[in-house]
């Protein structure tokens, strides 16, 4: 049992005050289940972690049911939810997807592009120019509209089946999905490869070609226990977003060595005793996984879930 006052606050030097977390748990975590959640259940799950002071989370993707049949309900989620008040980001593959998305009421979107061919080829049929191409129009339209736009870009710090990828190779994508209007990008560590090191070698990187830490947030997976090794690392640079998926759900469906997301609840657990400010209540959090964890009808996988809910380990 953990005691009560823990984890104790213990302040490091050059670290940010207050770091805004992306949830990724009700799309990224939800999309790789091998059976449909009830869209009843996904809106709960969106209003739990809203209750629990989640001010960003992702809702669900307006791709082809037939590429991700577990979000094929994305037309009846969304009117459930939209009275939730945060910001309710949807990922949208392509024109048609905006338009779905917009037909609806939402405000944030989501473009999924990748640093290399190969799983830009797997993900998206296309060659990575080809996708960025594909992208110009749903950007210029989202913003035309005043529609906020993040672009995601995979495969940031290796690739399953190319191997370790250039910085270079990184930057010159990102670059081009900030230069055809993208608010935010968020640099993804799909496989789960990176080291801190090469962290902070990617993000000095950006900064050299003139894009702001300020527009960038990390995403990691844990696949080798780097996770939030990595996320300090960001923070130490000036990164003040980091997405993250409640109870630690999700990988990647067109990358099999892909394992589950950073934890939120794992997240909150370092930057509260890190004296960061996030806004949420833990316990709340941890609730919220554990109920979650019983509709899926298998524990968590974060550890700061089964710690605080005393679950098998």
């Amino acid at each position: 049992m953990t005691a009560p006052g823990l984890p104790m606050t213990v302040p490091a030097e050059g670290l940010p005050a207050r770091v805004r977390i992306h949830e990724v748990g009700a799309r990224d975590g939800l999309q790789n289940e091998k059976t449909a959640v009830p869209t009843e259940v996904k809106a709960e799950f969106v209003r739990r972690l809203a209750d629990a002071g989640l001010t960003t989370i992702e809702a669900t993707s307006f791709v082809h049911p037939k590429w991700v049949p577990q979000l094929a309900d994305a037309e009846q989620l969304f009117p459930q939810v939209a009275d939730v008040p945060v910001d309710l980001p949807v990922l949208v593959p392509n024109e048609r997807g905006l338009d779905r998305a917009l037909a609806l009421g939402a405000r944030r979107v989501a473009v999924f592009a990748s640093a290399t061919e190969s799983f830009a080829k797997a993900n998206l049929n296309r060659t990575v120019d080809e996708a960025l191409a594909m992208f110009e129009p749903v950007v210029s339209r989202a913003k035309a509209g005043q529609v906020h736009v993040r672009g995601y870009l995979s495969m940031c710090f290796g690739d399953p089946w190319e191997g370790p990828v250039p910085v270079p190779q990184v930057v010159r994508v990102c670059r081009a999905l900030l230069d055809m209007g993208c608010d935010e990008l968020s640099l993804g560590d799909t496989i789960g490869v990176a080291t801190p090191g090469h962290v902070t070698s990617l993000l000095t990187a950006l900064n050299a070609e003139g894009v702001p830490t300020g527009a960038l947030g990390v995403h990691f997976h844990d696949t080798y226990g780097q996770a939030l090794a990595n996320t300090l690392a960001a923070l130490r640079h000036g990164v003040t977003t980091v997405d993250a998926s409640a109870g630690g759900l999700g990988g990647c469906p067109y990358a099999k060595s892909a394992t589950g997301n950073l934890a939120t609840e794992d997240l909150v657990w370092m930057l509260q005793g890190l004296g960061i400010d996030t806004g949420v209540d833990l316990g709340r959090l941890v609730a919220t996984s554990v109920w979650m964890a019983e509709q899926l009808g298998r524990p968590s996988p974060s550890r700061t879930v089964r710690a605080l809910s005393h679950q098998e380990q």
